[in-house]
């Protein structure tokens, strides 16, 4: 292990010790026969053969020379120490390359290269993560990242095929103005509390992205592993959306329209005002006012109240979260299936 230990370390300080040989070339030389010996032994290893003696020797007294000297009894506890630093140092390095293989295979398959928690990854598509909850012991944690090696290699053949939208038994609304057995269907999962959502929903308006195609809108409140939803009145929009869209078609489209595109009277939209200063009450309140203003009768919107706490509008919540997370294996938001694609992220116009 000393060897291979030595060859890890070696190769770390390689860049320095090239600026260093530019003024002093004896070191670039010393440096250079010691990666060589080092290589060797690496080299051998990995052959199932093993390393000469020599250059775990060279190692050893190199570190030890002056001890050796000064206090002889220190030389073998030193040395069993060198010994399981050096184990140290190679199980390190190699659960490093394990961790940066993984990252980018998560990177490649998934969209993102932390797996449990998206949001920590800087390097995937912009998009509102579905973060599982982090692992609460050591035990946990060693289970959760073969885990996650499980899920990227069951995502791995998702890359290779072709989505249908039709595929997917959502729970959806339509967002295209007029059906057409013409226009492709796209299904567009999006959170009324996201913003990379909110952006995406207003470049496809502006793109006319609801016209080209048949758009199934999938309202999709993000919860993490303990059930808890990422923005607080997102759960309570989606369901009076789903409501509302039962009582009179249409409604639910005017209800994200306003929470996407509306302000109010200061300039705030009303995304940030439902994430950030509405309590459950108030945000009951305001989409109640906006079914009135749809033209709701008051019976009709008290039918919408009554629709939202229903079993069956949970139910169409929990079976969306099933497809979303357990059948396109989503790890964020917005996600839009179309054109035989799934594409996760902030969606941009050409």
């Amino acid at each position: 292990m000393v060897c291979i230990a030595a060859f890890i370390i070696l190769g770390l300080i390689g860049v320095f010790v090239a600026i260093i040989s530019i003024f002093k070339p004896k070191v670039g030389k010393a440096y250079l026969k010691a990666m060589k010996k080092a290589w060797g032994c690496l080299w051998k290893k990995v052959r199932l053969q093993k390393c000469e003696t020599g250059f775990k020797d060279d190692v050893k007294n190199t570190l030890l020379s002056r001890i050796m000297l000064k206090h002889p009894k220190w030389v073998k506890p030193l040395s069993i120490l060198i010994e399981v630093l050096s184990i140290v140092i190679v199980v390190v390095a190699v659960w490093a390359i394990l961790t940066a293989i993984k990252s980018l295979l998560a990177l490649w398959a998934l969209g993102s290269c932390n797996v449990t928690k998206p949001s920590a990854c800087t390097m995937g598509a912009e998009v509102c993560s579905i973060d599982e909850v982090e692992p609460s012991n050591p035990l946990e944690a060693t289970g959760r990242w073969f885990t996650e090696w499980g899920e990227i290699f069951e995502a791995i053949p998702d890359k290779f095929r072709t989505y249908n939208p039709e595929d997917y038994s959502f729970n959806y609304i339509s967002a295209s103005p007029a059906s057409s057995d013409e226009k492709s269907v796209a299904i567009d999962i999006f959170d009324p509390g996201c913003s990379v959502c909110m952006i995406s929903y207003r470049n496809q308006k502006e793109a006319g992205f609801f016209d080209d195609y048949n758009v199934r809108l999938v309202p999709f409140p993000i919860r993490d592993g303990d059930g808890n939803y990422k923005f607080k009145n997102s759960e309570t929009i989606v369901r009076y959306m789903f409501a509302a869209e039962q009582v009179k078609s249409g409604l639910a489209m005017q209800i994200i329209d306003k929470v996407f595109v509306g302000e109010n009277s200061e300039g705030r939209s009303y995304q940030s005002l439902f994430n950030d200063e509405y309590n459950h009450d108030e945000a009951v309140l305001k989409l109640k006012s906006w079914l009135k203003s749809f033209g709701l009768k008051d019976t009709e919107i008290e039918e919408v109240e009554k629709i939202s706490g229903y079993p069956e509008t949970s139910d169409k919540l929990d079976q969306n979260q099933r497809i979303v997370e357990d059948e396109l294996r989503v790890k964020g938001i917005p996600t839009m299936v179309y054109d035989g694609q799934k594409h996760t992220g902030l969606w941009k116009h050409n």
